[in-house]
């Protein structure tokens, strides 16, 4: 069981401190002490509230953005066979899929609650602009 602070959990989820303490108050995520007394929640748990709690970012249309190839995040699912894994994560508002071997799962020790970082390199790169900012098409 991976446990992560309140400060942490708030960050991966994209939301405060405050927030996720409204929702250990709640109910809607457990809570408790761990040997250095901090206050932790338990990653498998945080990973199934923030499938639950995702939400699409709301963009205009042509809106300036271009995403970052890191995203960090919780693991939400591990599938594996003898020789192939796939691995899904919840980053932010985004889930990301990958599909990895068996031994890199085994030895990087993923399983649903586990932090971890998705880096994404792409053949292809989509980056919008607003039409009004007098860039070239």
């Amino acid at each position: 069981m991976s446990d992560i602070r309140i400060r942490d959990a708030a960050q991966l989820l994209g939301v405060s401190d405050d927030t996720v303490r409204r929702w250990i108050d709640a109910g809607s995520l457990s809570a408790h002490k761990d040997g250095s007394g901090r206050l932790v929640v338990d990653g498998e748990q945080l990973a199934a509230l923030a499938v639950e709690h995702a939400r699409t970012p709301r963009a205009r249309l042509g809106s300036a953005s271009s995403a970052r190839n890191r995203f960090p995040g919780l693991v939400t699912r591990v599938v594996t066979d003898t020789v192939m894994a796939q691995v899904e994560m919840q980053c932010g508002p985004f889930t990301v899929v990958s599909l990895m071997s068996s031994e890199s799962v085994r030895e990087l020790g993923l399983r649903p609650g586990s932090v971890a970082v998705a880096s994404v390199k792409a053949t292809t790169v989509v980056v919008e602009t607003d039409a009004d900012s007098g860039g070239a098409a």
